[in-house]
């Protein structure tokens, strides 16, 4: 009996993880290979080359990132507000999909293709952010502001190195969310 061959998901994690750690350079099939523990002739089994590793990484992360999410958020339930903030932390604040969303998004500036798929996740993302704050705010205009706001924000935040004069980033980061999503707070 043969050896087990590694199945095509792992190929495409570790092709994620790589990613996330050092961009579409540093998927190299070899790298991966080693860091699986097998040889590489069993990735050929799955992809034609490397090309064909990189569409199913980005088909994953898609996925992941858009259904994924959207189905996690409405399984968990609540009031739109709790879904909208959900939303961004399992997407903005995950230690998996966040570096691999980082790392699309600067690969998405030198590859048209991925601008592509990133503009399509980000318009998924947008459009879940307009049905969940149009429920609670009636003006279109106010709720496409508060949709990039909220956009921006997430993913913004991740590269800001500014001090909150005596605020932690969280503390900050907590008020821009209440003031987004209309939510009051006791004083």
């Amino acid at each position: 009996m043969g050896a087990a061959r590694t199945p095509r998901d792992r190929w495409v994690e570790e092709g994620l993880r790589a990613l996330a750690d050092g961009g579409p350079d540093a998927v190299r099939v070899e790298v991966l290979a080693k860091r699986l523990g097998v040889t590489k002739g069993g990735f050929y089994g799955y992809f034609s080359d490397r090309e064909a590793l990189l569409e199913a990484m980005l088909d994953a992360w898609e996925r992941e990132s858009t259904d994924g999410v959207i189905d996690q958020v409405e399984r968990e339930g609540g009031d739109p507000k709790t879904k909208i903030q959900r939303a961004g932390i399992l997407t903005f604040s995950d230690d998996r999909l966040l570096p691999i969303d980082l790392a699309v998004r600067d690969w998405a500036r030198r590859d048209e293709a991925v601008a592509g798929r990133l503009r399509r996740v980000d318009n998924r993302r947008m459009a879940l952010l307009r049905q969940m704050i149009g429920t609670f705010c009636s003006d279109p205009d106010e709720v496409e502001a508060r949709s990039l706001i909220a956009f921006c924000v997430a993913i913004g935040h991740h590269s800001l190195a500014a001090d909150h004069e005596g605020r932690t980033r969280l503390e900050v980061l907590t008020r821009a969310g209440d003031l987004i999503l209309n939510r009051t707070r006791g004083r």
